[in-house]
């Protein structure tokens, strides 16, 4: 009969079948759930729990559980609705097209001074919508340089800050440092052998540029792109600084809160923009994903 102890330790030995790590393994996952903690305290605190309070209350209007059907039945909701949608589609498109050139140009050329550039280029990042709002006011308002510029020459002042045009401006000049810097960090991982090929079998600049060069970066382009949309769609602090006529649904939200203690209401409507939010970002992973496992 052979013996159950191991001779190196004097320890029992392990069943048949058992593989010998299996406790210490299970142990070790214990303890590493004691790490989970706090990140749970965190998320059940300050996302869960307000968030399903969020949804009772935007349920407890008077239309209950319809109040969240009343972006699409309220004309001035879904008005604002597709304002604030239009808006950020427009803003998204220009930021991508915009930003695709500049980073390009920046991550392949070397010239004096290309490092202030850059810094000044992603210098909006470290300003808050309400200053950008300022800056537009400063440049688009019934003070700002274009107006006196247009005064002087067609005895005329153009104002367009207070409007959709001086908020698309806004959220511009707060979008673009962030894809420009995704942009150049993409196009460094490129291959200049694809382009080499493409340029030695006769295709063109352009032609490189949209069948070698766009596809490459498009998997970076999306992931940048939703988070442009969905930060346009959510922005507030530039909206409420040139609030004058500008009827986006994040002004809406807040008029509905502050303006008319319309508890319900705002809160259905924040759910909403929530989930548009969060459909656009899952749609841009899901692309992504899509996008590297077909390149593998």
């Amino acid at each position: 009969m052979k013996s159950m102890i191991s001779p190196a330790s004097g320890a029992p030995a392990p069943l048949a079948g058992q593989p010998p790590a299996a406790r210490p393994r299970a142990a070790g996952n214990g303890v590493w759930l004691w790490f989970a903690v706090p990140g749970l305290t965190l998320f059940c605190a300050f996302w869960l729990l307000p968030m399903v309070r969020l949804v009772g209350v935007g349920a407890s209007g008077p239309d209950g559980a319809m109040a969240y059907l009343s972006v699409l039945t309220n004309r001035h909701y879904f008005t604002s609705l597709m304002s604030t949608l239009a808006l950020s589609a427009v803003v998204t498109v220009a930021t991508l097209a915009i930003s695709v050139f500049v980073g390009l140009f920046l991550q392949r050329n070397r010239f004096p001074g290309q490092s202030v550039l850059l810094a000044m280029l992603t210098f909006p990042l470290a300003f808050p919508g309400v200053v950008v709002g300022f800056m537009v006011i400063m440049l688009a308002g019934r003070q700002g340089l274009i107006g006196a510029f247009t005064n002087w020459l067609f005895g005329e002042s153009l104002v367009f800050a207070y409007s959709l045009a001086g908020l698309f401006l806004g959220y511009l000049y707060f979008s673009i440092p962030r894809v420009i810097l995704t942009v150049v960090a993409a196009a460094e991982k490129l291959d200049p052998s694809l382009e080499e090929a493409a340029r030695s079998l006769g295709a063109k600049p352009w032609q490189v540029l949209l069948h070698v060069v766009l596809p490459a970066l498009l998997p970076a382009l999306i992931s940048s792109g939703a988070i442009c949309f969905a930060t346009s769609v959510g922005a507030f602090g530039t909206a409420f600084t040139l609030a004058a006529n500008i009827d986006v649904l994040p002004m809406t939200i807040y008029n509905e809160f502050t303006g008319y203690a319309n508890f319900a209401t705002a809160a259905s409507l924040s759910i909403v923009l929530g989930l548009i939010t969060w459909a656009m970002l899952a749609l841009a992973r899901s692309l992504t994903g899509s996008g590297v496992a077909a390149a593998a």
